[in-house]
């Protein structure tokens, strides 16, 4: 029987904090990992809270959210989403590469209300049934 490897990990929300900092073993499937990060998620991160974010003249105001499944999170590693269905392994996650060093995710939160919000603005744009082909 061969060992299996593990990583240290930390998960880095929104706002700078890390989440979820512990040893995970490369079986280990990215569905998993947004499992427990959804029931470890901040208490303190619900609708009620705003945080107001200043960017030189740009002002924006963060409405967090809570995710509620595994769909509303989404999980970066070295400029790539995951996939739920993949190990760490099968993900290409440096097992090793790092003695004694904590490997770093990005988790981006989009609920599904948002998304539906984002995919429902594409039906708004006119289909034209016409061709608009030119003939020279």
């Amino acid at each position: 029987m061969g060992e299996v490897d593990s990583i240290e990990l930390k998960f880095r929300i929104f706002d700078g904090t890390d989440i979820a900092h512990t040893n995970y073993a490369s079986t280990t499937t990215v569905a998993t990992l947004k499992e427990r990060l959804v029931a470890q998620w901040p208490q303190g991160y619900g609708s009620h809270t705003k945080k107001e974010i200043s960017y030189g003249s740009l002002s924006l105001e963060d409405k967090t959210v809570i995710p509620k499944s595994v769909n509303d999170v989404k999980l970066i590693y070295a400029g790539k989403v995951l996939e739920n269905t993949k190990t760490l392994a099968e993900s290409r996650i440096p097992f090793g590469d790092l003695p004694g060093g904590v490997t770093t995710m990005h988790v981006v939160v989009q609920p599904s209300l948002a998304r539906k919000k984002t995919d429902k603005n594409h039906d708004d744009i006119p289909n034209p049934k016409v061709c608009s082909c030119t003939i020279l």
